[in-house]
């Protein structure tokens, strides 16, 4: 347990954006699965809904610094490409 002052202030901030970070985090990684779940069970117009959800997500979860941006910028290209290999 720290002792000084600064040291104490810095572990409550280190938990408070760590729950932050979470919490971009699952949104992001929630996003991705509904976009793969609209894709699995072959809904275009439900997957393309998804896809611009999930990418708004990903982008967040970017400019926050919980993903780099070659992560973030694979992952959006992933989906896209799922989604626009569907009939």
């Amino acid at each position: 347990m720290p002792n000084m002052k600064n040291a104490k202030k810095r572990v409550l901030v280190n938990i408070k954006k760590e729950k932050a970070n979470n919490e971009f985090e699952a949104s992001m990684k929630t996003a991705i699965k509904n976009v793969e779940r609209a894709v699995a069970s072959k809904d275009k117009e439900k997957a393309n809904d998804k896809l611009k959800v999930a990418i708004k997500a990903i982008d967040k979860a970017a400019q926050k610094g919980v993903t780099s941006k070659n992560t973030s910028a694979r992952n959006k290209s992933r989906l896209s490409k799922k989604v626009n290999s569907m009939e």
